[in-house]
Formats: structure tokens, sequence, C-alpha cells
């Protein structure tokens, strides 16, 4: 007897057998039984049924870590509709984008960001506006809680849902201007939860606090992994160490993720208070993290100190994302802590492939570099509206394996180990950046005749992108106005934190700059670059 797999298939068992237990900590520390949150979101899902939407239509949601996220993910997919997260941390434009990229129809946003929705609402196909405590915004918005008010709380009629339809939409940056949008069915993300909780060890006592934004592949499958095993979800809006540690010892918290930014701003506050700070409730911590590999002395600090285990996973938004782990007790009682600086090895029913530039396995001596291409069934079904990105994704070096673009080693126990990026991709504080989209906004200023932009290292955020400019004969840029520049057309995260002014730079003979060597100078002294050994 084959089921279908699908998104709310978490939510209903949740609701089956744990409609007693606390399942969604508010930010504000309102608690909400599973029940209550079923409740909830029904009366979402009824109202957003009154306007129109159906199987298929687009809802986007711009919002921190909050209930109400959690509730219009599944109010979504219970009308057979299709979530779509974005940052909060775009601008205007960049919303404006994604929003007909997607053509939602419906937008809910946040008090904290709607102000950048405002001034584009004329210039989108989305005909309805939710906003969370909408009093607080400008403009004409309905009230989320409003909207909930006086709906039933009865089971809305669900659309026949097949495992292959369109759950959710999540936007990533690549190596050109546009965002991609990841088309990911309930398949891929139902098949992704299960992977998620093996790995990471979910258990139903589980209290879950989320420092992770959750628009990041939907709080990278926790909000389906911790709902659907009957754990406890903790919002905190967004991250701060001083109360991150404040809610680990509330709520007695077991598990959390954070990019090794996180890590890093967590021990420089237990180090500002000289130690003096409780890193634990009554239950021991796991952190999960991803993205550059946290460095060995970080690692010490987080284990030795705080008293957390660690576990080092690897993914991208087209994979859902885990798609290798570290966490491996044999092993590392085998080689020792320092594997937890490898990106891992492959997922349960994942195939995780090394491959050079014919698509033929590199050798696993840990030293032979290729790209990482995966094969999975937690992997995208597509990139929207983008057919021939789609076919290179899945045919580039070897047919039928999504191709990460990240080029690694593998060892003799299938441990991978990323070197460098084939795509021009700088991860900061757990954001992607593309280097070519922020030279685009460069070229942009009259007075630049060339630019390059590449990682340098950040004590803070690992990586942050730096730009290097050839100006145009007779300029005088300052490094502050440019950027300004940049700032004022694309989000400030992805502005360059410093630039640097040159004659000119290392091209190959057909005048492609020479990045690599760009990049070496900055990265010299280093003791590794963000994702190697």
């Amino acid at each position: 007897m084959k089921r279908e797999m699908r998104t709310t298939d978490f939510l209903d068992r949740a609701v089956d057998i744990y409609d007693d237990v606390t399942g969604v900590v508010a930010h504000d520390g309102s608690e909400y039984t599973y029940a209550e949150v079923n409740d909830r979101v029904n009366r979402l899902a009824h109202a957003l049924e009154e306007r129109g939407v159906e199987k298929g239509d687009r809802v986007a949601l711009l919002a921190p870590n909050t209930h109400y996220f959690i509730e219009t993910l599944y109010a979504t997919n219970k009308l057979g509709g299709v979530f779509v997260p974005m940052n909060y941390r775009l601008t205007a434009g960049e919303l404006e984008y994604i929003l007909n990229d997607c053509a939602a129809d419906v937008v809910i946003a946040d008090y904290d960001f709607a102000e950048e929705v405002e001034p584009i609402r004329e210039d989108v196909a989305a005909d309805h506006f939710i906003g969370y405590e909408a009093g607080r915004i400008d403009g004409e918005w309905d009230d989320y809680e409003d909207q909930l008010s006086g709906q039933p709380t009865a089971e809305p009629d669900r659309p026949d849902i097949a495992e292959d339809d369109d759950a959710s939409i999540n936007y990533t940056s690549g190596t050109t201007g546009d965002p991609k949008g990841v088309v990911r069915t309930h398949r891929t993300e139902h098949w992704h939860a299960l992977v998620l909780n093996q790995h990471m060890e979910i258990r139903d006592d589980d209290t879950y606090l989320w420092t992770l934004p959750m628009f990041h592949c939907n709080g990278w499958g926790h909000t389906y992994a911790i709902t659907g095993t009957g754990g406890t979800h903790v919002c905190q809006r967004t991250f701060d160490a001083a109360d991150t540690f404040h809610r680990i010892q509330e709520y007695d918290v077991s598990f959390l993720c954070g990019a090794p930014t996180v890590l890093n701003n967590l021990i420089q506050f237990h180090e500002d208070n000289d130690g003096d700070v409780v890193t634990t409730g009554d239950r021991d911590v796991r952190i999960a993290t991803a993205g550059s590999a946290p460095a060995t002395a970080t690692i010490e600090t987080v284990e030795d100190e705080f008293g957390w285990r660690i576990i080092h996973i690897y993914g991208l938004t087209e994979t859902a994302p885990i798609i290798t782990t570290s966490n491996s007790p044999r092993r590392l009682a085998e080689r020792g802590r320092d594997l937890k600086v490898k990106q891992g090895s492959e997922t349960l029913c994942t195939d995780v492939r090394v491959v050079d530039e014919d698509g033929n396995d590199v050798p696993r001596d840990g030293t032979t570099i290729g790209e990482i291409v995966v094969n999975g069934n937690q992997v995208m079904d597509r990139y929207l509206n983008k057919p021939e990105a789609t076919e290179q994704a899945f045919s580039d070096r070897i047919e039928g394996y999504f191709h990460t673009g990240d080029l690694a080693t593998i060892d003799e126990d299938g441990m991978v180990a990323i070197q460098d990026r084939r795509k021009d991709i700088i991860i900061s504080g757990g954001e992607n950046i593309s280097s070519i989209e922020v030279e685009d906004a460069l070229y942009d200023h009259e007075d630049v005749m060339k630019a390059a932009v590449i990682p340098v290292p950040s004590e803070k955020w690992g990586e942050t992108p730096k730009a290097i400019v050839v100006e145009r004969p007779g300029a005088d840029l300052a490094e502050d106005g440019l950027i300004d520049f940049v700032k004022e057309r694309l989000a400030n995260y992805k502005a360059p934190t410093s630039v640097d002014f040159v004659d000119d730079f290392p091209e190959t003979a057909t005048g492609k700059v020479q990045k690599y060597e760009l990049r070496e100078r900055y990265w010299d002294d280093e003791e590794r670059r963000v994702g190697q050994e």
C-alpha cells in the first residue's frame, strides 16, 4: 500500500498523539498546546480560503521566528497552497522580484518588516496583505489576529494533495543577479524531515530553541521535524546571545541550531561576562551548525566550557538542506573531535559523490578535489520559472545528480571536506551572498571601471564581502561612499564591508578575473577559509 507523503502529516500526528503537550512557546512567552496550535492553523486556513486561496496558490510570509510563521506554513499547506517564506533582511526591490516571480496571491508580514512591502504593493500581483499587529504598520493592512477571530476551528476542506505537488518555494542567492526560487514538493519536504529526525536525534521530549531563521529552508526542516515528533518549539524573534542563554535556562532547552557566527557571538558574550553565564538547564544541550566549518577552538569552547555537543551538517537550500553530517559517534571515537570540522558523510538514503570534470568519482584519499553532487529524495524538484538553470543543475557533470557547485575532497570513510566554491558565493553569518550580484551593483556606479567581490575573513561573520575596484581615470571614489551606494541597491548584509582600490586585476588570457589569486592575498595568514578543514 502506498501512502502519499504530505507536509500536513506532521501537524496531524502532533494533534493525534500530543494534543495536550505544549507545542509552541511564542516569543512573548504565550504557550500553545498542539491542539491550540491546530485550532489557530485552521482559523487561518479558513481566513485564507475566504480570500480565495486554493490549491496551488502562493502565500508569501515575511516574518522572524514566531508562532505565526508555523501557523502560516501549515494553514497554507492544508489548503494545498504553496508556502513562500522570505528573507526579512531583503530590500523592497528584492522582495518585489520574489513576489512577482512566484506570483504570490497573499502577503503576510510582521510589523517590523512590512515597511519593505508597503512601497511595492502596487507593483506586485498580490491582492491581499495581512499584517501581524497591523496597527503598528503604516498603510492599510488587515490585522492577523482579527482574521483568525470568529473563524471556525474545524478542519478546512482539504483538496486532494499528491506528494509531488508543490509545497514550498524558498529563494536562494545564486551566481546571477536574480535569486532562484527553489521548488520543493510535499515529498521532498516530508522525506527531508525524516532524515533530519534521524541525524539530529530529535525526540518527543526535546525543547527546540529557534535561533536559526525559520525562513532558511523552512528552518532547515525543523518546522516539520520538531512538530511531527511532538517536541516543543520555543520562538526567539531574532538571535540575541543574552536572550538565548536566558531561554535555554528558562525553558530547559535541549536542542538549537546556528551558523558558526552564532557560536562566535555566544562565545563572545560568555567571555564578556567572564564565563559567569548559565549555559544549560537541567538537560544536556546539542547544537547543529552549518555553513562555514567551526574552528577547532570554537568547538572546544562550546563543548568544554558550555557543555554542549556540536553536530556539524552540510547542505544547500536546493537539498532541503541536510545531505551530510559529521555526527558519527563511531568515527568520532576513532578519529577524534577534529572530525567535526569536516562537512561529514552522506545522510540516510542519500547518495553524495565527489566527481571530477568528467563526472568520475575522485579517489577517496582526502586530497583530490572534485565537485559535490547529490541524489536523494530530499533534493528540490526544480528552480521556479528557470528550466535551463534546472537542466544544468541536474546534468552538468553527471546526469541525474544535483550539482552543488562546492569543491571538496572525500576520504576513505566518505567524509567530505569543502575546499572552495565553484560558484562565487560568499557565506556571511550563514547568509548566502552572490558576489556577481554585488559586482553588478558596483558597476552601476559611473566611476567604477572594474569590480571584483571576494570573501575576506571576519571574526564576527566568518567571512564578509570585500570589493576590489579599478576606478575610471580621473575619478576620486571613497570607500564609505561606494559601500553606501551598494546599500541603496541591495540588502545591507550584501554590501561590501571594505573596499580596496587597485590599478588592475590579475586576469586570464580571455580577460576573466582570477579571483583565486585575489582571495589568496587576503586569506594567506588564516588557519583556513570558510568551509575548509
